[in-house]
């Protein structure tokens, strides 16, 4: 990191980034042991099971839609503890054991609230990041959320093997109260709103996202679509190429990869552009998902977790920034969640599309043909943002000239 230039690493950067990888942990500890739970507690059917975990996506959905144009009119430190209060309150509410209809409503409230309180984080961090290193600064917020999503499930299934669901219960909302604390010590910068009553009150597609972020945003679905296959379907695959143990670290390789490669990228993006570090990046995902659907063996398995990590890892954080960067300070609200919108919708419909796909193709060949869409999707990007992206820079550089 470059001692010189404004300070990235200030409290109120570390506080945020910290509560949302106590947010994430929480999603994805749950997501691999609440439809485990609802089995064995309620003796849910198997499609019961898929829509306790899916529906809190659903409900993220819907919580950063419309949070998402009213952020700045409610007050983003406001919106923040709204989100944290209810998303801590939600928590708890797992131990209330009122059948399988009071869990489902519950598990969308939940992720309505994590769609509240995540847009606030990243609109807040987006606004505290000084603007020569948005996309070094975004890179190490968003590894908070990576780190989660490697060591929420390791987390979730080594308790659920060793412990009891009201442990587990207990240690999300113990993670929950400690978020809303340390919320307490965030100092969010004063920011003159200009939304208008009437821009709340309408129904335009601009009143719920930002239309300069959705070509990226675009992307960012595609992508993450992709990655919803190795999200979900990774231990299936694993148990029929026999490779379980290996498995097991993927996504702890992944996020290795992520940690040692973002500090890199994030610096590269300020200093040349987000050309310099995208187009490597479907590459390497590319790459990834192709010598997924080959493994014959751990070293081929954990390594394209590597090769994944590189490439999506850095995509993720990358086109955040772009959509950051794309919009005016007053529409950063709508333009962090318009992100999210569509990075949730790709990794939250993917599964449920992939899966009826995967009964005709099997594992390997799914991966593969992932693996060549990913390289196809560079054109994309070219077309929706790449081709425009040096104009667009010296756009925003000359912006903050003046």
């Amino acid at each position: 990191m470059s001692k010189s230039g404004p300070k990235l690493w200030t409290k109120d950067f570390i506080v945020v980034s910290s509560i949302n990888f106590f947010m994430t942990l929480i999603f994805y500890l749950l997501m691999v042991t609440i439809a485990v739970y609802a089995v064995a507690e309620f003796h849910a059917t198997t499609s019961e099971a898929g829509l306790v975990t899916g529906i809190f996506i659903i409900g993220t959905l819907i919580g950063r839609l419309f949070i998402g144009r009213m952020i700045d009119s409610i007050g983003r430190k406001r919106t923040l503890f709204i989100g944290l209060i209810l998303f801590t309150l939600t928590t708890a509410l797992y131990f209330v054991n009122l059948g399988i209809s009071f869990l489902l409503l519950n598990r969308f409230v939940h992720g309505l609230t994590l769609g509240i309180a995540s847009t606030a984080t990243g609109t807040i961090v987006a606004q505290i990041i000084p603007a020569t290193r948005k996309g070094e600064g975004i890179g190490y917020y968003t590894m908070s959320a990576t780190l989660a999503t490697a060591i929420g499930p390791f987390i979730g299934l080594f308790m659920s093997q060793h412990t009891t669901f009201p442990v587990i219960f207990s240690f999300c909302l113990a993670l929950g109260i400690v978020s809303l604390a340390i919320a307490f010590f965030v100092n969010v910068p004063p920011f003159e709103s200009t939304v208008k009553a009437a821009d709340i009150k309408g129904f335009k597609l601009s009143s719920f996202v930002e239309p300069r972020a959705l070509p990226i945003a675009f992307v960012t679905l595609v992508v993450a679509f992709c990655y919803s296959s190795v999200l979900s379907f990774i231990n299936f695959y694993a148990m029929e190429i026999n490779l379980v143990e290996a498995a097991s670290f993927f996504f702890i390789v992944y996020a290795v990869a992520v940690l040692i490669s973002r500090p890199f990228t994030g610096r590269l993006m300020d200093l040349r552009g987000a050309n310099y570090v995208m187009y490597p990046a479907f590459l390497l995902f590319g790459a990834g998902m192709l010598l997924l659907s080959t493994a014959g063996h751990g070293f081929a398995l954990l390594a394209a977790g590597f090769l994944i990590g590189l490439g999506f890892g850095n995509m993720q954080s990358s086109t955040q920034a772009i959509a950051v960067k794309l919009t005016p300070p007053h529409r950063m609200g709508l333009a962090t969640s318009t992100f999210f919108i569509f990075l949730d919708a790709g990794l939250g419909f993917g599964p449920y599309v992939l899966g009826l796909v995967i009964p005709h193709t099997g594992y390997s060949v799914l991966y593969m043909s992932l693996g060549l869409a990913v390289l196809a999707f560079s054109v994309l990007y070219y077309f929706l943002y790449g081709r425009k992206e040096k104009e667009l820079r010296a756009a925003l550089e000359a912006t903050a000239t003046l």
